[in-house]
């Protein structure tokens, strides 16, 4: 292990409960919820335009796909959430700009309460109830269910707000406003696709992925709850992939005991493990900004398919820290962005039907 990988893990451990700015309070307030139908007949695609995105294939999204056709249409919102030391989130911003290289819309991933230093990510101190309104709202405005990446304590809290999704900490969750960072004292939402009043326990995203997660984050009290639940993950995604580090002395996760760090639903849930190898580093793993910047490795990434033999073999030469991970989750991010997409076009068609 490298003297940088050492004290990077020295650092993470020392300054795990060390860091939480208290975000900036936005001037203002948004609209009132959507009534039903709005989101439905709000929606900016042209027939053409549907065709086209009927006609995906979610599992195998392309470069050409992403500019000539997602790059024109709504995106859902990615959560992200960071790490638990300062200034970690400068790692997940990181990530986020590796994503807007790739072609996601940056509005879709940059926090709308213009906080000061973290543009992109939450902190995994914020209530993880919190964390799961802002999904609700996100949803009810979008009619596209939002995905979720964590790292390291992010990955602990990410899998936490699906447990309060489910239900498992508590019956109701207030809608919470991303805006203007409080609640909007409701536990309802108008469904977008429906248009039927729902709560917000016992909504879904679409995808979820951790990274690092576990190990010394557990001993925070914050995390506690999730000690014996991190490693089990409810109905309230449809897809999730546990990421872990071969030999990562933080989240304690070793080649020899795969078992240990694997994730498994309890129950409908698509659940994925990924072991990467084990010169990546847990502290600044997201920071792959720059991959997205290396034409060779741009199109490596955009034809990687998780499970296909032999991919790692034809990766481009060069600073490669971070590579695996991120061409799997932008391919599951393409996936998603593809078939929520198709959920709402196949909802609004359905509701002009019924007209």
């Amino acid at each position: 292990m490298s003297v940088l990988r050492i004290a990077s893990v020295v650092a993470l451990v020392a300054l795990l409960a060390a860091c939480a700015t208290a975000p900036y309070q936005a001037p203002g307030k948004v609209g009132p919820p959507p009534q039903a139908g709005a989101v439905l007949r709000s929606i900016p695609l042209d027939p053409a335009l549907e065709e086209r995105i009927l006609a995906l294939d979610p599992d195998h999204v392309m470069a050409a796909d992403v500019r000539d056709t997602l790059a024109q249409v709504p995106a859902p919102r990615i959560v992200l959430i960071h790490g638990g030391i300062y200034p970690v989130y400068l790692a997940m911003s990181s990530f986020a700009e590796f994503l807007i290289g790739m072609g996601y819309p940056e509005k879709e991933l940059r926090r709308p309460d213009n906080v000061l230093d973290s543009f992109y990510s939450y902190s995994p101190y914020q209530d993880s109830r919190e964390l799961a309104g802002i999904v609700a709202w996100y949803y009810e405005r979008d009619g596209m269910r939002p995905m979720i990446i964590g790292h390291s304590q992010g990955g602990v809290q990410a899998v936490k707000v699906l447990d309060e999704l489910a239900g498992i900490f508590g019956e109701k969750i207030d809608v919470w406003n991303p805006v203007t960072d409080e609640s909007e004292h409701r536990t309802t939402i108008v469904d977008p696709l429906t248009g039927r009043v729902r709560p917000v326990v016992g909504l879904s995203v679409c995808y979820v992925s951790a990274v690092g997660a576990g190990g010394a984050a557990l001993l925070l009290p914050n995390q506690w709850s999730m000690v014996h639940r991190l490693h089990t993950i409810p109905d309230s995604v449809d897809d999730f992939t546990g990421f872990s580090i071969s030999g990562d002395l933080v989240a304690l996760t070793f080649a020899g005991a795969k078992g240990a760090a694997d994730y498994h639903p309890n129950g409908t849930a698509k659940v994925r493990n990924v072991f990467l190898p084990a010169q990546y580093n847990h502290v600044v793993m997201p920071a792959t900004r720059d991959l997205a910047r290396r034409e060779a490795m741009r199109a490596w990434i955009d034809a990687y398919v998780p499970g296909k033999p032999g991919q790692a073999e034809t990766m481009p030469k060069g600073d490669n820290d971070g590579a695996l991970w991120a061409a799997d989750v932008w391919y599951s991010i393409k996936k998603h962005w593809c078939l929520e997409l198709q959920r709402l076009i196949h909802a609004r068609r359905a509701a002009l039907v019924a007209q």
